[in-house]
């Protein structure tokens, strides 16, 4: 009986691992998501600036008053979506820490229930991978 329930808290304990390396590996997931996500606001940074700089040639020849006006309308454009850009980045990573840090207590407050808790999702998981 006491080998049982040894080789049952072995095999908790590995799977215990496994769920914190799974965690660890959606942890990276989503730093390469937020790495794409500033990819992308970069590349609408330069876009603005280059649309800008074609709309400059054009109000050239219009006057500069109207220019300003667009150059600042444009640029405040582009720094409020950077802003957003930034909260939504820092939000996923916010996200990211907890979830980590919570299966983390998880596992060492209550491994079985961590256990089961993983069975049933990946149980669940599976059923809809499979339609």
């Amino acid at each position: 009986m006491s080998n049982t329930s040894g080789t049952i808290r072995d095999t908790v304990r590995e799977t215990a691992r496994d769920v914190k390396d799974a965690a660890r590996e959606s942890g990276k997931a989503a730093s390469a998501a937020s790495d794409d996500i500033q990819a992308d606001l970069q590349a609408l940074r330069d876009d603005v600036t280059r649309l800008a700089t074609q709309i400059a040639d054009i109000f050239s020849a219009k006057g500069n008053v109207a220019w300003g006006r667009a150059k600042a309308n444009v640029e405040g454009v582009v720094s409020d979506v950077g802003a957003k850009g930034q909260e939504a980045i820092d939000a996923a990573q916010e996200v990211r820490d907890k979830v980590i840090d919570a299966i983390d207590e998880s596992l060492e407050t209550r491994p079985y229930t961590t256990l089961a808790m993983a069975l049933g999702i990946g149980f669940l998981l599976g059923a809809m991978w499979r339609r």
